[in-house]
């Protein structure tokens, strides 16, 4: 059966997440001919997956140099807390009114499933977790403009996860705090659920602060 190529998409979505999940470390030059002899394609759409790439600030396109993953620029990520922190918690206002039981029952599984690992052999796992609680939430407020600029937002803040991993060595950072998200959006109390998305945000910028400022 013959190899089923993928689409433009798929690949970019590939790239995507190799560069969040650090498979493809900060200043790293990513080869145009590696990338199109991987996935058997010619350079053109390489450069369009890159520069989709470079405007999603994964990728820094240096002419006549080649693509470079983007560094985690910490002050840029300042400026991404600020704005999550406030649209991040009006979206599980909204989805406190609209999130369904099925929505419910799939963020209840997460719980459960981040109850059992283990922070040092599961981090990856909890991490991914983590961002499928939050995706959930997103889309289940039905606000697709708000929906689009937190998945946007998400991935430099997952990104940035993931550079911090041998600093969070406490698992309830994620149990604690995001089984108060979902406890809220189960008693329907939209004030609630505010509440307790920007504390999960604050304490995650305060660890950051702690452990690396």
């Amino acid at each position: 059966m013959p190899k089923k190529l993928l689409t433009n998409n798929e690949i970019y979505e590939i790239l995507k997440e190799r560069i969040i999940q650090l498979e493809y470390s900060p200043g790293e030059i990513l080869n145009e001919n590696d990338i199109a002899n991987e996935f058997e394609l010619s350079r053109t759409p390489v450069r369009k997956i890159f520069d989709k790439l470079k405007t999603n600030k994964l990728l820094i396109i240096i002419p006549r140099y080649g693509a470079q993953v983007a560094p985690i620029d910490f002050n840029y990520m300042k400026s991404v807390f600020e704005v999550v922190r406030q649209i991040e918690a009006f979206a599980a206002r909204l989805a406190s009114e609209r999130i369904s039981e099925k929505e419910l029952n799939e963020l209840e599984d997460i719980i459960e499933r981040l109850r059992c690992y283990n922070i040092e052999e599961d981090y990856k796992q909890i991490i991914l977790d983590d961002g499928n609680f939050h995706k959930i939430i997103f889309d289940s407020c039905h606000n697709p403009c708000l929906s689009d600029i937190l998945h946007n937002l998400h991935m430099h803040t997952e990104r940035l996860w993931f550079y911090v991993q041998r600093n969070i060595t406490e698992i309830d950072l994620f149990i604690v705090t995001l089984s108060n998200i979902l406890n809220a959006l189960k008693a329907r109390d939209g004030a609630q659920a505010e509440y307790y998305a920007r504390e999960h945000t604050d304490m995650f910028v305060e660890k950051i602060k702690e452990k690396l400022l």
